[in-house]
């Protein structure tokens, strides 16, 4: 008996190991490339972060829903919002190109 709960038990385990993920993620292209800081996802009570780079953000880890995109600006540029942004599960959203403009 012990045998076959052990042998269960190992069956078990291995099926969740190879689980695929389904979360999915938010990236776009912020423009001037050096005009924010951080890009921010916010849905109901979460909230993902991720810096800019090179002008480029990745919000990963995004679990299916609609989200608000918060793009961080940095001076003399203003702060971006961009509303309903749908996050299907395992794909990539691509925002494209996001323009600063000055305040």
């Amino acid at each position: 008996m012990k045998k076959i709960m052990l042998v269960l038990a190992i069956a078990v385990t291995g099926a969740f190991a190879f689980r695929t993920s389904d979360e999915g993620s938010i990236s776009g292209k912020i423009t001037p490339a050096d005009g924010a800081t951080t890009a921010w996802a916010i849905i109901g009570t979460d909230t993902l972060k991720a810096p800019v780079n090179d002008g480029t953000f990745s919000l990963q880890q995004a679990k299916a829903g609609t989200y608000t995109v918060i793009v961080t600006a940095k001076s003399p540029f203003q702060d971006v919002t961009i509303a309903n942004v749908r996050v299907e599960d395992g794909k990539a959203t691509d925002l494209g190109e996001i323009k600063l403009a000055e305040k």
